[in-house]
């Protein structure tokens, strides 16, 4: 039809779907829309957007919707019929086939219909493993085996995110994350219960949630803070900072949240070092800048750079640069 009619018309043809594979699929080689077409991604919600379409008034709720729900709308939308996120996880938790559920369950079964090692590898890292060798002891893999796999979910799927430290010394290595905030969360609390789902039995489910969310949003706002500080380049608080990361050693004996730079890679100066402290009714206090003092000093080019935190309720500290609050990670999306 389009070669015989709709060509030599003034339509515009636009094909819609959230199967990425498939999408890909369409204009391969063999094709008939081989080399016709171009490919546009669209990408979830932002920070700001998904707070508008949930309708929660506390920035720090609204930063928190973004971690459950990943800025999908149809997830949005059922959100923002609970007044809180606790609620909304409870009533989809109930159900086998609510959108909470079902959504990642559909993602995965499309992305990963036979790569088994790659599926493996992302469980693995959904689980929390973050570096390469308890990601292959969990997954069970060999090192080549795992490179393949991480390169698919990188490059390929887009479903992962490798980071690097941040620091005037060059290191290469890396951590992993699951890229998708929501698929974060289906891995790390759905999809090990949904055998419990099934049978009626959401309170299994819930009580993972309630007993682990403290710390799991804890570290899932990690990545957001960072996006979101780097947003805010120019802000003279973060003192000319381009780049915004973070550090850590081999070991893990050394983890600093938010570290600034010049640029990177090829990093020439650390403008800032700085922690993140989410808790909901713990102020960033003296020791915690007594704890991120000495994280400065443990960073190649940091041991005197302005200290800078992130705070989800308030600060009862005065030493320090810089301090922002959940509203400042917000404005920063609008």
């Amino acid at each position: 039809m389009w070669d015989t009619v709709f060509e030599a018309r003034p339509v515009l043809f636009i094909l819609i779907g959230s199967d990425i594979a498939m999408m890909e699929a369409l204009t391969s080689y063999d094709r008939p829309l081989y080399g016709r077409a171009k490919e546009l991604v669209i990408t979830p919600f932002t920070v700001a957007d998904t707070a508008a379409m949930v309708g929660f008034d506390d920035p720090a709720t609204a930063l928190e919707a973004h971690l459950v729900t990943g800025g999908y709308p149809r997830l949005c939308l059922e959100c923002r019929r609970f007044g809180s996120l606790m609620a909304f996880m409870t009533d989809q938790l109930s159900d086998e086939n609510s959108e909470l559920v079902v959504a990642g369950r559909n993602v995965l079964n499309a992305e990963f219909p036979a790569q088994l090692q790659a599926r493996q590898v992302l469980s693995a890292i959904g689980a929390g493993e973050r570096t390469n060798k308890a990601i292959a002891d969990r997954a069970g893999l060999k090192a080549a085996s795992l490179a393949r796999s991480l390169h698919t979910l990188q490059q390929a799927k887009r479903i992962v995110a490798m980071d690097l430290p941040f620091s005037t010394k060059a290191s290469h290595d890396p951590r992993y994350r699951v890229a998708d905030s929501y698929l974060r969360l289906w891995l790390r609390f759905i999809e090990p219960v949904l055998p419990e789902i099934a049978r009626g039995r959401a309170d299994v489910a819930l009580a993972r949630v309630k007993q682990s969310w403290p710390d799991y949003r804890g570290r899932a706002i990690e990545p957001l803070a960072r996006e979101s500080l780097e947003r805010l380049v120019g802000d003279e608080r973060l003192h000319g900072a381009q780049r915004i990361g973070g550090y850590w050693t081999r070991t893990g004996e050394v983890e600093v949240d938010l570290v600034g730079v010049d640029r990177f890679p090829h990093t020439r100066r650390v403008d800032f070092v700085g922690s993140v402290k989410w808790k909901e009714r713990s102020p960033f206090d003296r020791r915690d800048v007594a704890s991120l003092t000495v994280q400065r000093s443990k960073v190649p080019g940091g041991d005197q750079a302005p200290l800078v935190a992130v705070s989800r309720s308030g600060y009862s500290a005065a030493d320090l640069d810089a301090a922002y609050g959940p509203h400042d990670l917000l404005d920063a999306w609008r």
